[in-house]
C-alpha cells in the first residue's frame, strides 16, 4: 500500500487497533482471575509492562508493516525504526495497570504523521467497545458496537468552578509528590477530579463531553498522539504551558475558554516541576 491519505491511513490504524483490542481482551475477558505476566518496569518498580504490551505491538507492527513496508515506527516498547514520510505512533496498551488488574479503562493507541503531521488518530477501548477516530478538518468520531458513527464535541460554556477535570500521575516519587501538591490546589476549585488511568482514554473524554477538560504532566507522545488529535478535532485546544505546544512536559485538553482558566491555575502552581531529593 502507498497511498498516504489521511483516511487511508485510519482506516489501516482503525483495523490494526481492533485486531489488538480483540486480543487484548480476549486473555482478559470479564471476570477472570490471575494476571498478564509481568515482564518488566520502565520508570520505577510500579511502572509495568507486561507480555501483553509487547504482544499488542508486535501485532500491530506486523500489521503495519505488512501493509507499508517502508513507513517509520515508533512504539512504546520497541522504540523507533525505520524511515520514510510516514510514521506510526504506538501505543498497544495504554492503561497497562488498569489492565492488569481487570479495569476497563484501557486502550489501544495508533496515530499516523504524513512528513511530521498528525494526519490520522486511533484509540480503541475493547471492554466498552469503543472506537474513536479523527483526521484532520474531519471532525471525531465514535464508532460503538454497531451502532452509526457518532460526531463528538467537547463541552462549552463550562467555568472552572463547575469543571469535572481528569487528570493522571507519574511513577517516579519526586514527581508524583509535586502532583499531589497540584492535584490538592486544583480539587477546592473545580467540581471533581477524574483518575480513570489512561491518557488516551482521557481525551477521548475530553471529545465526547464525558468530562470538561485534562491535564497532566509526564505523558510520552505516543499516550497524547491519538487522543490529542481525536480532543482537538472534537473543538478542545490542547496546549502546554506558557504557549507552548502539548509535550512530555506538560499537556492540557479541554474547550478554548476553560483551557485559557486551567492554564493560569496550573501556571500559577508551577505544575510542570518536579520534587528532587526524594526516593
Amino acid at each position: 500500500m502507498t497511498d498516504a491519505a489521511p483516511e487511508a491511513l485510519l482506516g489501516l490504524a482503525r483495523d490494526a487497533a481492533m485486531e489488538a483490542g480483540r486480543m487484548l481482551a480476549a486473555w482478559r475477558p470479564p471476570g477472570r482471575s490471575g494476571r498478564p505476566e509481568v515482564t518488566a518496569t520502565k520508570s520505577s518498580p510500579t511502572d509495568v509492562v507486561t507480555e501483553m504490551d509487547r504482544a499488542a505491538e508486535a501485532l500491530i507492527t506486523g500489521r503495519l508493516r505488512a501493509e507499508r513496508p517502508g513507513d517509520a515506527v515508533l512504539g512504546e516498547e520497541g522504540g523507533e525504526s525505520g524511515r520514510g514520510r510516514v510514521r506510526w505512533i504506538i501505543d498497544p496498551l495504554d492503561g497497562t495497570v488498569n489492565y492488569l488488574y481487570g479495569l476497563a479503562d484501557w486502550a489501544v493507541s495508533i496515530a499516523a504523521e504524513v512528513d511530521g503531521t498528525l494526519v490520522a488518530g486511533v484509540v480503541a477501548v475493547p471492554v466498552r467497545g469503543e472506537v474513536f477516530t479523527a483526521v484532520p478538518g474531519g471532525g471525531a468520531w465514535l464508532r460503538a458496537g454497531g451502532e452509526p458513527p457518532v460526531a463528538l464535541r467537547c463541552n462549552t460554556g463550562v467555568p472552572l468552578a463547575e469543571a469535572l477535570v481528569a487528570t493522571g500521575f507519574g511513577y517516579e516519587a519526586g514527581r508524583r509528590a509535586v502532583q499531589g501538591e497540584v492535584v490538592a490546589a486544583v480539587l477546592p476549585r473545580v467540581r471533581d477530579i477524574r483518575r480513570g488511568g489512561s491518557a488516551a482514554v482521557d481525551l477521548c473524554s475530553v471529545a465526547a463531553g464525558r468530562v470538561d477538560a485534562f491535564y497532566e504532566r509526564g505523558l510520552n507522545y505516543w499516550d497524547y498522539a491519538a487522543g490529542g488529535l481525536i480532543a482537538t478535532e472534537a473543538g478542545a485546544r490542547l496546549g502546554g504551558l506558557a504557549g507552548r505546544p502539548a509535550s512530555p512536559e506538560f499537556a492540557i485538553a479541554a474547550d478554548p475558554a476553560l483551557f485559557t482558566q486551567l492554564h493560569g491555575l496550573l501556571e500559577g502552581l508551577r505544575a510542570d516541576r518536579d520534587a528532587s531529593g526524594l526516593p
